[in-house]
């Protein structure tokens, strides 16, 4: 866990992954960071290494966190073709996610990388499948742990209740420094809403948004819905 790392809660994140990149990718940068403060949320930006220094050149990166989708445990010298920890920082990164189900790591590799990135000064948003394996990954130490069934991400079928309850309180039971992100199968504000009321730290999409035909308007409808449940359950609380 990175000692310092600041977000605020609720946060959201979008993962383009590959469908966007150059001018459209900094375009919708731009437009998240008036989102986030229009409703006063910050937001993760997980991109390609590639987009890096001039998305984190195009944004006020106090609301807007700029995040690779992967990180090498590498150290600096021979690794040809590997994301470098201290190159991603030095490219304006502040975070990285980690084992995402489109580019799986063991236990031990998790481990190493979230050790390099808290050297280096990176936050680490680390995803994780079944409860067993969100379990796992906990004890590791992550800032955020994102717990999203593999067969659900791209589907536009979120979670069920009952798994995002358990995953929640398996992080919290472990550690609760670190926070909860239950996700996968994103696909509107209801979903976010749904998220947020069951004591998510956060929410977040990739696909439905990337592929949206007004990407911007489908994340303001999340964003806004992200706020909305928040501000309702801390009344409850």
């Amino acid at each position: 866990m990175l000692k310092g790392y600041k977000i605020s809660e609720p946060f959201f994140e979008f993962g383009p992954k590959c469908y966007m990149y150059g001018d459209t990718l900094v375009r919708i940068a731009e437009g998240f960071e008036k989102l986030a403060v229009k409703y006063g949320i910050d937001v993760i930006l997980d991109i390609p290494d590639t987009e890096i220094y001039r998305v984190a050149r195009s944004v006020d990166t106090r609301r807007v966190h700029v995040y690779s989708q992967h990180m090498d445990s590498l150290p600096v010298g021979r690794g040809m073709g590997r994301s470098l920890p201290e190159a991603l920082k030095a490219a304006g990164a502040v975070g990285v996610m980690l084992n995402h189900a489109e580019h799986k790591l063991t236990l031990d590799e998790i481990a190493s990388a979230i050790r390099r990135a808290e050297e280096v000064g990176l936050a680490t948003m680390v995803c994780a499948d079944s409860v067993d394996e969100v379990k796992a990954v906990a004890a590791l130490g992550p800032d955020i742990l994102v717990a999203e069934p593999t067969e659900l991400i791209g589907t536009g079928r979120p979670a069920d209740k009952a798994y995002v309850d358990e995953v929640i309180k398996v992080i919290r039971d472990i550690d609760p420094r670190i926070r909860p992100f239950p996700s996968a199968g994103i696909s509107r504000g209801e979903d976010c809403y749904n998220i947020i009321k069951a004591g998510s730290s956060a929410s977040g999409c990739s696909s439905a948004i990337a592929k949206a035909e007004d990407p911007l308007k489908l994340a303001e409808e999340m964003i806004s819905a992200v706020r909305r449940a928040y501000d309702e359950r801390k009344k409850i609380h």
